[in-house]
């Protein structure tokens, strides 16, 4: 299947962040290109983020490259160099291990979207740069605690004790 026809792949809406920490992802949308072509060794998505919403909270991956490029509307780039405006057909890329944690936001009235790569691994660990937070990927899913390992919180993710 070399050509893909975008209009029958759907965009989805789903975050991983536990508790309240994914309410503002709901303007956040991903159209899975990579996966529904069969791709393995690297991940293709097209994300949409819709006003005011982010792409994800402020991150960066220790096993994962990911590259990116706009395709529609403005966002901002906010990472620990400051803010950055980015127009369709400006890229950025984010190598493995670099602690520099990013995450682009729309704060226009139109949706946006991007074009993103990134390297698929059997493992991750990320961390979150604005919260005392990492998450650790693997064949289980995802595992969210503090950056020290210990058990997040009710009052870090929102949540009601």
């Amino acid at each position: 299947m070399p050509k893909l026809n975008l209009s029958q792949i759907p965009f989805v809406s789903k975050c991983s962040y536990p508790g309240k920490l994914a309410q503002p992802f709901e303007g956040r949308s991903t159209q899975r290109l990579g996966a529904e072509s069969g791709l393995t060794q690297y991940g293709v998505n097209i994300v949409r983020i819709e006003p005011g919403a982010p792409s994800s909270l402020r991150h960066y991956h220790i096993q994962q490259d990911e590259f990116l490029m706009m395709t529609e509307g403005k966002l901002v780039l906010i990472d620990d160099d400051g803010e950055h405006e980015m127009l369709p057909g400006d890229c950025a890329s984010f190598p493995a291990g670099d602690a520099n944690g990013h995450q682009l936001v729309n704060r226009t009235n139109a949706p946006a979207a991007f074009l993103v790569v990134g390297t698929h691994t059997p493992t991750e660990t990320a961390f979150y740069s604005d919260i005392d937070m990492m998450v650790k990927v693997d064949q289980d899913g995802f595992n969210f605690t503090r950056k020290d390992g210990s058990p997040l919180t009710a009052d870090q993710i929102g949540d009601e004790e």
